[in-house]
């Protein structure tokens, strides 16, 4: 449901075209909150309902073309909006993707990005290891001295990543 946000820069130019903004984006928060609920206790037999629940929500027509403009394009996304159904385990949102490049966002802001290819590059690549080693509750200087000692105290992180994918079932 990552995309959904986008209603809500809408600007309603009178009284009805408020209501039925205000009246969509209830139905939508009920409507997550609900795929939260399918997330946590996943049962097939809510599935059907769930879809329908979106169809009816997407698909209907309001006072306000702008909201009905954006119903239809978020329509079209339904496989991708409903992912969750068919598998419960993928997040609702997309707030560890941004998270996962905030950092170098705020560390760009603050030096004014890098000077060479390889400067950019060595910085990709350490903001990669530190953001992988924090998913992995792996401390980031732990993991860099255990390789510049060389102790093998560590696995390598690709092998952690395996062993945690199979340990969840995941192919």
């Amino acid at each position: 449901m990552a995309q959904i946000h986008i209603y809500a820069r809408q600007h309603p130019l009178n009284a009805p075209q408020r209501a039925d903004q205000q009246s969509v984006r209830d139905q939508i928060w009920t409507l997550y909150a609900d795929l939260k609920t399918y997330q946590r206790d996943p049962d097939p037999a809510a599935i059907a309902p769930l879809r329908e629940r979106f169809e009816a929500i997407f698909t209907q027509k309001t006072s306000f073309a702008v909201l009905n403009q954006t119903l239809k394009r978020l329509h079209r996304h339904q496989s991708e909006l409903l992912l969750v159904l068919l598998r419960p385990d993928i997040p609702l949102h997309t707030n560890s993707s941004e998270n996962d490049i905030r950092g170098y966002v705020k560390w760009r802001k603050i030096s004014g990005g890098t000077r060479s290819d390889l400067g950019r590059r060595c910085r990709d690549t350490f903001a990669s290891l530190k953001k992988t080693c924090r998913k992995l509750g792996i401390s980031f200087w732990e993991y860099l001295n255990d390789r510049i000692e060389q102790t093998g105290t560590i696995p390598p992180l690709p092998d952690i990543v395996r062993e945690r994918a199979v340990a969840a079932g995941v192919p």
